[in-house]
């Protein structure tokens, strides 16, 4: 990787070359229009080519949008429908379209499938995924992911690989959750699978370092993230020390430069020792147990 330059890779089976850091726009949840476009400017300035969003993401989807409608889309654009029925699902899509001012998104992703009633209600008759795939017949979204959270999320990801080709998965990954063995065996599952399949791997929550529990919630994030830039290098570096995987960036616009900045110094992904110190001194917890 040259100097100061973001590493990238081909984004599944869909040809687009993204960076590996993803812009994830919770971010935007509620902010002055000016900070989120400061925010655009520095992200395309390193070289960010791929932005996450979410119709549940508070005014994020109008703050973008008024960034695209004033400046183009240079930009792969995923959005996301928490929506669990077609019929509400397609509306929350044509509506997403209109705030963020474009005609159609790259990707649109059914979210937060990690819990039963949801998932089966998104993905059978009458379900979500139906929303998506008429979008996608329509023009309004080239390919379709899906997103979920929680220890049980690599297995309704598995199966729900096993209901349709999905061209992308979300989910968590940092080193203290991955000490978890039963949802460590998990992901390496999918792994395999999405490798096979031509699936993209995006991971959340590589900044975690613990729930907030008792402690006043000073970041727009929803967990207790990591601050200092060194222990940031080794987290981002963790988990691009693993080549399949992208990192949807932290939901805190003041840590977006000490992310970008980790991934411009990563060269090697940090050892075991390593991270279990940095755990220790911290008091690192897993988010989800």
């Amino acid at each position: 990787m040259a100097e100061n330059t973001l590493p990238t890779l081909t984004f599944g089976r869909t040809g687009h070359t993204s960076s590996r850091m993803i812009f994830g726009a919770a971010a935007f949840w509620d902010m002055p229009q000016k900070n989120a476009d400061e925010a655009m400017d520095l992200l395309l300035a390193a070289g960010v080519n791929h932005v996450d969003t979410a119709a549940s993401y508070g005014r994020s989807e109008d703050l973008l949008g008024d960034w695209i409608r004033r400046h183009g889309r240079p930009f792969f654009l995923a959005s996301k429908t928490e929506k669990r029925t077609s019929a509400d699902a397609y509306e929350q899509i044509r509506r997403s379209l209109e705030r963020l001012h474009v005609d159609h998104l790259d990707m649109i992703q059914l979210h937060a499938l990690h819990e039963e009633p949801d998932w089966t209600t998104a993905l059978g008759p009458g379900g979500a995924l139906e929303a998506a795939l008429r979008a996608r017949d329509e023009g309004l979204a080239r390919f379709i992911g899906v997103t979920g959270h929680g220890v049980e999320v690599a297995g309704f990801h598995l199966r729900a690989l096993e209901r349709f080709a999905f061209d992308a998965v979300l989910l968590p990954y940092n080193y203290v959750m991955m000490r978890n063995r039963v949802y460590a065996a998990d992901f390496e599952k999918l792994l395999a699978v999405c490798a096979q399949r031509g699936v993209a791997v995006q991971t959340i929550k590589g900044l975690t370092h613990s729930p907030w529990g008792n402690m006043p919630q000073n970041r727009t994030t929803w967990y207790r993230p990591l601050e200092e830039q060194a222990d940031i290098d080794l987290a981002v570096g963790w988990v691009l020390g693993n080549p399949q995987v992208f990192l949807n960036m932290a939901g805190e616009v003041a840590l977006l430069p000490h992310m970008l900045e980790a991934a411009r110094r990563f060269q090697r992904r940090p050892s075991d020792g390593e991270m279990d110190a940095l755990a220790e001194r911290l008091g690192m917890a897993p988010l989800f147990v």
